[in-house]
């Protein structure tokens, strides 16, 4: 599955995307996440200006979405815990997938180790399927940050 930058052009289907994560997430007793609008369109139009959100495509449809933005992250400078290390690191937000191909997040991590093998990440604590992912795939759980609505989130790396 080709991943590539996202364009405002793919927009619509990276709306609905996220709808359907939204929705998801309140099924499984996390509502509050990203609540009935997160991520919000001028926050996916910045990210895709600075070239930091991602699309996955299969058979020329857009299956999953996320973004990938190197360099530090402002709201991973305080943890309730400790990082593995300080060493530079790129950190995945805003991940989601249609629910129609499996594997969106391995096939994202997979990209991004590319780009910067030392990666963070976050997410709600009611985010049981994420959680599950982050372990299964080799994160370790380092703390708790707090996001910039100053909401704690797990902090995880690998």
């Amino acid at each position: 599955m080709p991943i590539r930058l996202a364009t405002t052009a793919d927009l619509p289907a990276i709306n609905a995307i996220y709808a359907f994560a939204r929705t998801q997430m309140a099924k499984d007793n996390n509502p509050t996440q990203w609540g009935k609008s997160h991520p919000p369109l001028d926050l996916l139009k910045a990210d895709i200006t600075a070239k930091h959100l991602y699309v996955i495509e299969e058979a020329g449809n857009i299956g999953g979405v996320f973004a990938f933005i190197l360099g530090e992250d402002p709201t991973y400078q305080q943890i309730d815990g400790a990082w593995l290390n300080d060493q530079p690191y790129g950190t995945i937000h805003r991940i989601a997938g249609n629910g129609k191909i499996k594997g969106t997040f391995s096939k994202a991590l997979a990209f991004c180790e590319q780009l910067e093998p030392n990666i963070r990440i976050d997410t709600h604590q009611n985010n049981k399927r994420m959680q599950h992912l982050l372990e299964k795939n080799g994160f370790t759980y380092c703390g708790i940050i707090l996001t910039e609505e100053q909401a704690p989130r797990l902090a995880y790396q690998k």
